[in-house]
């Protein structure tokens, strides 16, 4: 009878025991009982407002449906600040539309290139009365940047529109304030186009802008092209379609008018999707989809790029769970990821530079450790 009472005396114990320590949180640090609270981790980003709208619906979708206990914070501040963000390593990975030159590079060691889709930068106008579809080649977009080219009735553009009266009015004109790639892929464009701009303006993510005024990222040319009447300016085409702009039907090197859209964009694409590409360490500054030659191709389209360090370790404060949710959220943004992009406009990655990208995340490392991709 003794030992019975013993016993329970011993069972009520332990469970006063157990009970204390529930009570006290000492238990509540156990990854089983808190996994979300003990897994989760945050990765900074930040750059190009050309992919901003994908961007933005993958992180969504990714941090509530697939890793909940990833967040993931991105600042859509431009191209420029993001490849300087990227080198002063205050962020996990940056983006870019444009591929990082040979000084960034030298700032930027071991960084790579993952390109994450395909998008196209749009002739943007507000001429009252005048749908989307004015026609308007390269050189003509290049003579109204550069200035020599004033009035919307100028006979260069009437000449080839001429079921549309056009307005004997001052061509207003709106480009990109900050490093931007979108400048880099439109002034680009405009150098193929005009030996004059090329000479004179040249291609580069910020340029000496002979006129107009300055807005800041795609929303903020966006917005200024709206708000103003016979203004032209350039922005990406989601950005475009979400604030129902008027665009032009930019003539292409088949000698066709086209308008910008998904399946126009995927025809300039036909020419890199069997063609040889640089390695994500190799440096992608050649890489072209400007003027495409395929018939039904819009002419002003481009790569945008996720940057980020091969070895992850250089990165301040960079932690092996961290550096593990950064390969992960890559990996599934060149898989999984690429279905959101055509409902907005973008065109999801040909499997051969999936393949290079495959590559390319499986080579990132976190103090010379090879990190687990899915």
């Amino acid at each position: 009878m003794k030992a019975k009472y013993l016993i329970t005396i011993s069972i009520v114990a332990i469970v006063i025991v157990i009970a204390s320590i529930v009570a006290s949180g000492y238990l509540g640090s156990v990854s089983f009982l808190q996994p979300n609270a003990q897994n989760s981790v945050t990765l900074n980003a930040a750059g190009a407002t050309f992919p901003q709208p994908l961007l933005n619906a993958m992180i969504t979708k990714y941090t509530g449906q697939v890793r909940p206990s990833v967040q993931i914070n991105y600042d859509g501040v431009g191209s420029g600040q993001g490849i300087s963000d990227l080198e002063s390593k205050t962020v996990d990975f940056a983006a870019s539309d444009a591929p990082l030159s040979a000084s960034d590079a030298e700032q930027a060691p071991n960084a790579l290139h993952i390109p994450e889709t395909i998008g196209a930068v749009t002739i943007a106008y507000n001429l009252p009365g005048i749908p989307t579809g004015l026609h308007l080649t390269g050189k003509i977009i290049a003579d109204v940047f550069q200035g020599k080219v004033t009035v919307w009735n100028d006979p260069s553009i009437q000449t080839i529109n001429p079921s549309i009266t056009l307005p004997d009015k001052p061509i207003q004109i709106v480009h990109r304030s900050d490093a931007s790639g979108t400048t880099f892929i439109f002034t680009g464009y405009l150098s193929t186009s005009s030996s004059d701009w090329n000479s004179a303006v040249g291609q580069g993510k910020t340029v000496a802008w002979p006129l107009g005024i300055g807005a800041q990222g795609n929303p903020g040319v966006a917005s200024v092209v709206q708000g103003t009447q016979y203004m032209i300016g350039y922005v990406e085409l989601a950005y475009a379609l979400q604030n129902k702009m008027t665009v032009a039907a930019v003539q292409n090197q088949a000698g066709n008018w086209i308008l910008p859209s998904l399946s126009s964009i995927q025809d300039a694409v036909q020419s890199v999707a069997s063609s040889g590409l640089p390695a994500g360490d190799q440096s992608w500054a050649n890489v072209n989809l400007l003027n495409a030659k395929e018939q039904q191709a819009y002419s002003i389209v481009s790569f945008t790029y996720l940057l980020v360090y091969k070895e992850l370790n250089v990165v301040p404060g960079m932690t092996q769970a961290k550096a593990t949710a950064v390969v992960q959220f890559l990996w599934w943004v060149v898989h999984d990821g690429q279905g959101i992009a055509p409902n907005l406009e973008y065109v999801t990655l040909p499997q051969n530079v999936v393949q290079i990208d495959e590559a390319t995340i499986q080579s990132i490392t976190f103090n010379g450790q090879h990190l687990q991709t899915n």
